[in-house]
């Protein structure tokens, strides 16, 4: 199939989902949030969607496992179709990285603290003396 022919290329709800990777509901979620552009309709009603939609769909997606949500990635759909700068997406990605981060450090510091738990326990199956459970009623330490 040409270039050309792949452009025109049309897609129904299903076959659409499919080959951006999400589930029928997702992609008219995506719809009724402003991420998608409603799709042109045949004259009997059905949707139609193009490899434009399809790309912005698996975009969408991607962002999402990056960490964006679904207001951020709005926004940065708007900033590219408005054709602003790129420094509001690149502060947008910053502030995104300093979130990650603080989520990191947010679990390192979990992570140190159920292992201490963890390793330090000696109840030997004594629930009332379980270091596990015991530091799940303290207060955590800054």
């Amino acid at each position: 199939m040409g270039q050309q022919t792949r452009e025109r290329a049309r897609y129904r709800v299903g076959a659409a989902a499919e080959a951006a990777g999400v589930r029928t509901q997702t992609l008219h979620y995506y719809e009724r949030r402003g991420l998608v552009r409603a799709p042109r309709r045949t004259p009997s009603g059905y949707r139609e969607y193009g490899p434009e939609d399809i790309r912005r769909v698996r975009a969408v997606k991607r962002a999402q496992s990056l960490g964006f949500t679904l207001r951020e990635i709005r926004e940065m759909i708007r900033i590219a179709e408005d054709r602003r700068t790129a420094s509001r997406v690149v502060a947008l990605a910053e502030a995104k990285l300093e979130e990650i981060d603080g989520k990191i450090r947010d679990l390192r510091r979990m992570r140190r603290a159920l292992a201490e738990a963890a390793e330090t326990c000696r109840c030997r199956g004594d629930l009332s003396r379980c270091d596990v459970l015991a530091g799940l009623a303290e207060e955590p330490r800054a």
